[in-house]
C-alpha cells in the first residue's frame, strides 16, 4: 500500500540538509484545547529548543534559528481543525504542516528533518483478497470494510476446462482416481499461475477459503505461500459474496495482526529470493543505492550513528562525537531515502522484528 505523501511532505523531504535542522511535532487541536494551553505548550518547546541549541551551536547560529522559530510560532493558525502540527526549521528552510494524525510531542535537532511521524499520514485501508477454492472451481474476491466484489479473470476458473488435457480412457476405479488427481493438479497450478497477475496488481494480504483437503493440496503446489495470511476451512461453494464477507469478517477484525503477519510473510519471501537486507548497517547501504522497495521497521526503533568513509557506510559512534558526521537517528534517514526512491515504509510493533535486528529492507525484484 503506497503512502500518501503530499506535496507539502515532499517539500520537507527534499529540503537541503543543513545543520541544525529543527523538527517540532506536537498535538494541536484548537477545537479541543484552549488557545492559552496550546500557546504555553509551544513556548515550552521553543524554550527547550533554545536550551539545546545554546549547548551545541555558536551564538550566531542560535540567534538566527530562534528568530526564525519565534516568527513561525507568532503566525500559527489557531483556527485549524487538524489534530497535530509539525514545524520544520533550518538555516535555509522553514515549513509548518497541519496534520490529521495523532502524534506524541517530539523535538529533534539533527542534520535532517524528522520524517518518521509523517509516514503515519498514510490512510490505512483494510483491503484484502479472498481466493475461494473447491475441487471444481475457483473464485477470487476483493474486500474491504465497505465492499466485497468478485474479480473477473480472463482465464478458466473451473476444473472442467482441463478434462481434455489428459487421456479420457479409464479402465477401473484406480484409473479414475488417478485421472481426477491429474486434472485437479493441473487446475490448481493454473489457479496459482493466475495469482501472479492478481497479486502484482493488488499486492494485498491473501486469504484462502475452502475444504481442508483442497486447501492443503493448494498450499503444497503454490508459489505464493508467502502471500497467504490465513486458510479458512469449510464448504463455501454456494456462498454468496455477502455470505463470504461475513465468513471472513472475524479474520480481518484485528487488522493490525493481519497486516503484520502479511509483512512477515513478505520478509520471508524476500529472504528466500536473496533480496532482503537486515540490520541498520546493511539496510543503510541498500537504501543509499536506491534499492529499497519496502522498508519494515519497529515503531520506536532508533539508532545513533556516525558516517563512515563512504556514503553507504555508517558505524556506531564513540565519544566524543564528531559533530559534522554524527547522525542522531539513522533510521529516520533511511525512511527518507526509501520514500525518495519511490519505495514504501511500514511500521510494526516490537519485538516482531527481533530476528531481523529491528529493521529490514526488501529490495526490488521481479
Amino acid at each position: 500500500m503506497k503512502p500518501v505523501i503530499t506535496p507539502e511532505i515532499k517539500e520537507v523531504m527534499h529540503a537541503i540538509h543543513f545543520r541544525p535542522a529543527i523538527s517540532i511535532i506536537m498535538p494541536f487541536e484548537p477545537k479541543m484545547d484552549p488557545k492559552t494551553e496550546l500557546a504555553h505548550a509551544l513556548k515550552l518547546l521553543v524554550d527547550k529548543t533554545e536550551l539545546e541549541l545554546r549547548n551545541n551551536y555558536p551564538n550566531e547560529i542560535c540567534d538566527l534559528m530562534l528568530h526564525k522559530l519565534n516568527n513561525i510560532v507568532k503566525q500559527i493558525n489557531f483556527n485549524t481543525h487538524k489534530k497535530s502540527i509539525a514545524i520544520f526549521v533550518s538555516p535555509v528552510f522553514e515549513k509548518v504542516l497541519y496534520l490529521d494524525i495523532a502524534v506524541e510531542e517530539k523535538l529533534i535537532i539533527d542534520e535532517s528533518f524528522e520524517i518518521r511521524d509523517l509516514v503515519y499520514c498514510k490512510k490505512e485501508l483494510h483491503k484484502y483478497l479472498v481466493l475461494l477454492l473447491s475441487a471444481n472451481e475457483s473464485r477470487i474476491f476483493l474486500g474491504n470494510s465497505d465492499i466485497f466484489v468478485r474479480i473477473l479473470t480472463a482465464t478458466p476458473e473451473t476444473v472442467y476446462a482441463f478434462e481434455n488435457d489428459v487421456p479420457q480412457r479409464v479402465a477401473n476405479f484406480s484409473d479414475m482416481q488417478e485421472h481426477k488427481q491429474i486434472i485437479t493438479e493441473k487446475f490448481l497450478k493454473h489457479v496459482d499461475k493466475g495469482l501472479d497477475i492478481i497479486l502484482k496488481s493488488y499486492n494485498l494480504p491473501l486469504f484462502i477459503a475452502g475444504a481442508e483437503k483442497i486447501l492443503g493440496h493448494f498450499k503444497k503446489i503454490t508459489k505464493h505461500g508467502g502471500a497467504i495470511v490465513e486458510a479458512i476451512h469449510g464448504s463455501y461453494d454456494d456462498a454468496s459474496p455477502e455470505e463470504l464477507k461475513t465468513i471472513v469478517k472475524p479474520y480481518v477484525a484485528d487488522w493490525k495482526k493481519v497486516k503484520q503477519k502479511d509483512l512477515i510473510n513478505l520478509l520471508e519471501e524476500a529472504a528466500d529470493k536473496k533480496k532482503l537486507s537486515i540490520g541498520i548497517h546493511d539496510v543503510w547501504r541498500q537504501a543509499v543505492h536506491h534499492k529499497g522497495r519496502l522498508l519494515v521497521v519497529e515503531k520506536n526503533y532508533m539508532y545513533a550513528a556516525q558516517h563512515g568513509s563512504s556514503d553507504d557506510t555508517i558505524y556506531k559512534p564513540t565519544e566524543p562525537f564528531n559533530t559534522f558526521s554524527y547522525i542522531k537517528d539513522a533510521v529516520d534517514d533511511v525512511i527518507e531515502k526509501v520514500l525518495e526512491s519511490g519505495g514504501d515504509v511500514e511500521f510494526v510493533d516490537a519485538p516482531l522484528l527481533q530476528q531481523y535486528y529491528h529493521i529490514a529492507l526488501i529490495q526490488y525484484y521481479s
